[in-house]
């Protein structure tokens, strides 16, 4: 265990803003290069989008158990821990020569960033106390864990165009760097303790194993299909792993997840809420991005600089959503922010296959932009407050293990049902049609988002979690008597 220092905030701050832009930049910025990926290292067809799927299985895959583990071993130590393996990982994939390689370096880099990405928010909900402290770090957490997830098509684009497609990987290693160095400056260690939970192991091999069969038989149905008895398979297995976890966890003396924290109204809504929404932003980054190169015909570069707009509107609209939350609560953004977000996607519906880029596109990203950024920092507030201090990393775990599965899942979805509207046409009218589908279904999530807050969010005040009874160590890192 640890003790509970808060070293300097804003160093903190700054140390887990620039860790999470780098791993959720690495979330989309090597889409853009897959084709040059291809070419360079011969990259069999069916194999080669094994370099997405394999990032998203080991960061969803181990997310919980990263979580957990930031409890248990310290949130420094697991920041540190992650952020380095993440940083060398990133070097073997740049300097990869063969697909198992760079496959092999990106499973690596997932791995790295389930440890780093608990940690992180970890870390802000140890540091600053709640109430407006706690929601402006908080939003400038999901502001650049947004942000960095937009701009990873512009930088993808840009450096593999004009530096090569290695650079989408090198380019991690610096700023890693740099995160690592304003950690050190900022946040003491962590002194251990003589004593420790033992870790929940079998918890985290369940919940490691369903999460992985469940995101890795969802990912592969661009390939398999819906209807393939291996993907069946696996969602079955993965249905019954995860039952067992749950079965596993309300046994457990030091879970991995303990299931009483979803009776709060706020932790257990927030946490669909993250779901819903996040499967409705990732599928429209998707669709548009493909709308922009496949029917309007325009280059990798453009179409990243094209996001700036959304990217600019995400920032506006964090802004805002951290003074409304500051004074009032996380639900008076989160309800209008789902509105207003459905509202821009449902706009981007009416794409034209004869449209452009300042009749389809400026209007509804802007938007969309505003709305999402009014969603993402009072959602990760309400998922967070009133959790004790030494079950942050379990909370943490938890929200970004249902941010991660919400994108997998709803891409995976949108993406089936838009290619079968699409059929086997190629013409881009026929294409245009399969991506409004899915933009249109994706404005249906976010009103589904909002739904919940109305219905499942304390509208004066966010509940706090019943308490779990603290260890001994656990007593002494909290300084209260044993």
């Amino acid at each position: 265990m640890y003790k509970n220092s808060r070293g300097r905030p804003g160093v903190v701050l700054a140390a887990v803003a620039v860790a999470q832009f780098t791993v959720a930049l690495d979330l989309s910025v090597v889409n853009v290069a897959l084709p040059a990926i291809r070419t360079a290292l011969g990259f069999a067809p069916l194999d080669l989008s094994w370099v997405v799927h394999v990032y998203a299985l080991t960061l969803g895959g181990f997310l919980l158990l990263g979580g957990r583990a930031c409890d248990l071993y310290g949130r420094r130590r697991l920041f540190v821990l992650g952020l380095v393996f993440f940083g060398l990982c990133s070097l073997a994939g740049g300097l990869a020569q063969a697909p198992w390689q760079l496959i092999a370096a990106r499973a690596g880099q997932g791995l790295g960033a389930a440890a780093a990405t608990p940690a992180t928010l970890a870390m802000l909900t140890t540091t600053f106390p709640e109430g407006p402290q706690r929601v402006r770090a908080l939003g400038v957490w999901s502001g650049v864990n947004a942000a960095g997830g937009a701009l990873g098509v512009l930088a993808g684009g840009l450096l593999t165009e004009y530096a090569g497609w290695r650079w989408v990987m090198l380019i991690n290693p610096p700023i890693v760097a740099v995160a690592l160095a304003l950690i050190r400056a900022g946040v003491p260690g962590e002194a251990r303790t003589v004593r420790r939970e033992r870790p929940d192991v079998l918890g985290a091999v369940l919940a490691t194993g369903g999460v992985g069969l469940l995101v890795t038989g969802v990912v592969r149905t661009d390939v398999q299909g819906w209807e393939s008895p291996a993907t069946w398979t696996m969602l079955v297995a993965a249905t019954t792993l995860l039952a067992a976890f749950v079965v596993t966890e309300s046994r457990a003396p030091a879970p991995l997840l303990r299931l009483s924290l979803l009776r709060s109204r706020g932790v257990a809504g927030a946490n669909v809420m993250v779901f819903f929404s996040t499967a409705g932003q990732f599928a429209a980054f998707y669709f548009v991005s493909l709308y922009m190169q496949q029917v309007l015909g325009m280059g990798a570069a453009a179409t990243g600089a094209a996001f700036l707009p959304f990217s600019a509107s995400l920032v506006a609209g964090s802004i805002v959503a951290t003074r409304v939350t500051a004074a009032r609560t996380p639900r008076a953004s989160l309800v209008p922010g789902a509105l207003l977000a459905a509202a821009g996607l449902a706009w981007f519906a009416f794409i034209s296959p004869d449209g452009d880029f300042l009749t389809d596109v400026l209007g509804p990203c802007i938007i969309t932009g505003i709305g999402v950024g009014l969603v993402i920092a009072p959602i990760v507030a309400a998922a967070t407050t009133g959790v004790a201090p030494h079950e942050s990393g379990m909370a943490s775990g938890l929200m970004n293990s249902s941010r991660q599965l919400g994108g997998c899942i709803g891409l995976a979805v949108l993406a089936t049902i838009a290619a079968h509207r699409t059929g086997t046409a190629t013409d881009p009218a026929a294409i245009n049609d399969g991506y409004a589908l899915g933009l249109a279904i994706a404005a249906v999530l976010f009103v589904l988002a909002a739904i919940v807050a109305i219905g499942v969010l304390p509208r004066l005040q966010t509940e706090t979690p019943a308490p779990q009874p603290a260890t001994t160590a656990e007593n002494r890192l909290e300084g209260t008597p044993s």
